[in-house]
């Protein structure tokens, strides 16, 4: 230690220290940090398109102070809180609560992002997946959730001041309930998605669902879930997007309407700017209004205004709005409004496809519990890559290549229809809570209520696709089973094979008859006294008839799967060299040796000359000398 300073001693003993420090988890801190950060993204997002909008616009209504008060509001709706509006031509207070779907997915993904970086320490990249998580769930859920619920009131008690003001009592509901569950969403993605809080929730349900939802065993209840959330998620994609397909069809059919009303909203570029913004944010919201028309109940145009495929009596006096002019006409409905009804019966058919899939033995809802489960199956699957040069029905010696998948057993009827109705009540759930969200109140009286109804969409879903997919899934199923049974062959009947190639080593000829049931030509060949013999005698042996070494011997034909001495092989490697053919047994040599065998055999045996030698002769024989 000569020669070393005291403080070049301690700043080494500093070093790991700072280390730890650096490299320590964030916490709560961060995670109330990252919480905050995505609210304000959010409100800086709205402020600056509010602001662009403001100083774009020849004659503004107010200065920058309602502009910004104007930005906190449309945050606010965003996440479901209902506005009131207070200059009103009566006097009366008017609530504002449609929320455009397309703002509500902003906040929603920042919320999700920021618990997902927050849970992973803010390491992330391109393998943000495999990274394992640093920070405790519970710490970082709730520090994001308290970080933007703390920016979301401070939003909330500003936008107060304006001529759109929020209501406290959807504020202190919508805010916790959205920034909670997009947090958890995060945390969970970033957990790699594991199933026990899904069960530990589903488990508080009543006993006969529970056990109608999670079945018997717990790979049955992992594979049931999943294909029941997967097959709601297809059938309420082909809902809403068989809506848009509707509005868009309404829209070229009243496409000159739509052009006037737009063009007769508002003067000047910045004002069509907006209505043009705010028909893409509503774009959503008329989608799933379009789904709803095409199930049967329709939606509302205020209040005893309802627009369905059986009859339409919208409001008289609707302002003019570009996607308001797409609504059909008043009167009954035709055969061209019928054909709406074809998109639940789409949504139906791609459910009941969906679980009859899974329920022969397909790979969609087979997951593994964790990403590491996932990532063995990549191992394992690499592993095998060697084996796809040979025929699917390539077998090892051994038995089957434990390379293959196991083969899933196909779902009984019961749990197939079962499934599909839980499939089916989960859709109607999505379903309705996004036409609760597309809808509200747009003033009082008669403009009380704009959008579907919740409880009807949501029952009529319920309805289309519970009759259409369970039939639809049995039908499925029953055909996959059809084309999946091999027909087996009848026992005593013959069944000629393909010849097997290869050295096959000799064997003796059989002597007798196996069974009764064998026909003359499948009779093995008995050598006998003579050509025609069947049978020899008891005293006698039967002469097997030599055969070559390199010969295949001669085998009756019977079926490979009654065949006791048939075993499964393998292919030969392409590299390793094949023995030479044997001699086949028409060439001369065998063919000589078989007709020498023959008639060596054929030939009665002569008499020993030893047995009369002893004998001695009869008495009466001899003559008189």
């Amino acid at each position: 230690m000569a020669g070393v300073m005291p403080m070049t001693h301690r700043r080494a003993l500093l070093s790991p220290l700072l280390t730890r420090m650096r490299d320590r988890s964030p916490g709560l801190a961060a995670s109330l940090l990252g919480g905050a950060v995505a609210a304000g993204l959010g409100l800086g997002s709205f402020a600056v398109l509010v602001m662009v909008l403001w100083i774009s616009s020849p004659y503004p209504d107010s200065g920058p102070g309602g502009a910004l008060h104007m930005a906190a509001a449309l945050w606010l709706l965003a996440h479901g809180v209902e506005l009131v509006r207070a200059d009103t031509l009566s006097g009366v207070p008017a609530p504002v609560g449609v929320t455009p779907l397309l703002l509500l997915a902003l906040p929603l993904w920042l919320l999700h992002r920021a618990a997902r970086h927050a849970v992973l320490g803010g390491e992330t990249g391109e393998d943000d997946a495999e990274a394992p998580p640093l920070i405790a769930a519970r710490t970082a859920w709730t520090g994001v959730a308290l970080g933007y619920l703390a920016v979301g009131t401070a939003a909330a008690l500003y936008a107060s001041g304006g001529e759109l003001s929020p209501s406290w009592s959807w504020t202190a509901v919508c805010l916790p309930l959205l920034a909670a569950g997009a947090a958890g969403s995060g945390v969970w993605t970033a957990y790699g998605r594991p199933r026990e809080p899904v069960l530990s929730v589903l488990i508080l349900l009543p006993a006969g669902l529970r056990r109608l939802v999670l079945g018997p065993e717990a790979r049955e209840s992992r594979a049931r879930i999943g294909t029941v959330v997967r097959a709601a998620g297809l059938g309420t994609a082909v809902l809403v997007g068989g809506g848009a397909l509707l509005l868009g069809a309404s829209l070229t059919w009243h496409g000159g309407a739509a052009r006037m009303s737009f063009l007769q909203l508002t003067e000047g570029l910045s004002g069509r700017f907006a209505v043009l913004l705010l028909c893409l944010a509503l774009i959503p919201n008329a989608a799933v209004w379009s789904a709803s028309y095409g199930l049967g109940p329709g939606f509302a145009l205020g209040v005893h205004h309802t627009v369905a495929p059986l009859s339409s009596a919208p409001a008289p006096l609707l302002p003019p709005f570009p996607l308001l002019a797409a609504v059909p006409d008043a009167g009954t409905g035709t055969p061209l409004n019928w054909l709406a009804g074809l998109v639940p019966v789409a949504a139906g058919v791609m459910v009941g496809w969906f679980v009859a899939r899974v329920a022969v033995g397909g790979t969609a809802g087979q997951r593994g519990d964790s990403a590491g489960e996932l990532t063995e199956e990549r191992k394992r699957k690499a592993a095998g890559a060697g084996l796809r040069q040979q025929p699917p029905h390539a077998l090892s010696a051994h038995g089957p290549s434990t390379h293959a998948p196991s083969a899933q057993a196909p779902w009984a009827q019961g749990r197939t229809a079962a499934t599909v109705l839980l499939a089916a009540a989960l859709c109607a759930v999505v379903l309705g809570l996004l036409a609760e969200l597309s809808g509200g109140p747009l003033g009082s009286a008669a403009l009380a209520r704009f959008g579907p109804v919740w409880w009807q969409t949501g029952g009529a879903a319920l309805a289309w696709i519970a009759a259409v997919a369970v039939p639809t899934a049995l039908g499925s199923r029953a055909w996959r089973l059809r084309e999946r049974r091999v027909p087996t062959p009848t026992v005593g009947k013959s069944t000629i094979g393909k010849p097997r190639e290869g050295e096959i080593a000799p064997a003796s000829v059989p002597t007798s008859v196996t069974g009764d049931s064998e026909r003359w030509f499948r009779r093995p060949l008995v050598v006998g006294r003579g050509w025609f013999a069947r049978k020899p005698k008891k005293a006698e042996q039967p002469v097997p008839v030599p055969v070559p070494a390199q010969a295949p011997v001669d085998q009756p034909y019977i079926a490979y799967d009654h065949d006791p001495t048939f075993d499964p092989y393998d292919f030969l490697p392409v590299d390793v060299p094949s023995e030479p053919a044997p001699t086949p047994w028409y060439d001369d040599a065998s063919r000589e040796a078989r007709w020498a065998a023959l008639r060596e055999a054929s030939t009665p045996p002569e008499p020993e000359p030893s047995e009369h030698a002893d004998e001695p002769e009869p008495p009466d024989r001899k003559g008189p000398n």
